[in-house]
């Protein structure tokens, strides 16, 4: 099992600073943006894109978690950005007394690894009840630079 970084848990989750239509909170992590009107930030809407394509098979719907994973959206009130990155790239063996439980490791499979960003801020969301369980209706667009890094990312 991987040695986690820093364990100081997530900080306040209200977005401080954008860059191409990313937002970052006080500590420099990536975080949602919902506006009053329900509009959310791009990376949000793709994050849920995302999770329900290679998460919720094991965590679940809106990741609330299922028989044999945990609900994501509990798991990221009390691990940080590094973390939760740490246990998608190297996964994770928690191995007890007829209750073993395996995350794969993702660190090449670049339809997780080119939008790890985009999930956490959408498991944030949903962990903060900003976001409900629903597809977002409204969404910012892409930017040009987004879809550039996404290529790139991709190898395209």
């Amino acid at each position: 099992m991987p040695a986690f970084a820093e364990s100081t848990p997530p900080g306040d989750p209200k977005p401080v600073k954008e860059e191409e239509g990313k937002y970052f909170d006080a500590a420099g992590v990536p975080t949602y943006n919902i506006k009053p009107d329900g509009t959310v930030d791009w990376f949000t809407y793709s994050g849920y894109r995302r999770y329900h394509a290679e998460c919720h098979v094991c965590h679940g719907p809106d990741g609330m978690g299922s028989t044999y994973a945990p609900a994501l959206i509990d798991s990221v009130k009390v691990m940080n950005f590094d973390q939760f990155s740490e246990v998608v790239v190297g996964g994770r063996q928690n191995i007890s007394s007829g209750n073993d439980k395996v995350m794969p490791s993702f660190g090449l499979n670049k339809n997780v690894m080119c939008y790890l960003d985009d999930v956490y801020v959408y498991l944030r969301a949903r962990s903060n009840d900003a976001l409900g369980r629903v597809r977002p209706a409204k969404r910012d667009e892409k930017t040009q630079g987004t879809t550039d890094a996404e290529k790139a990312c991709l190898g395209e």
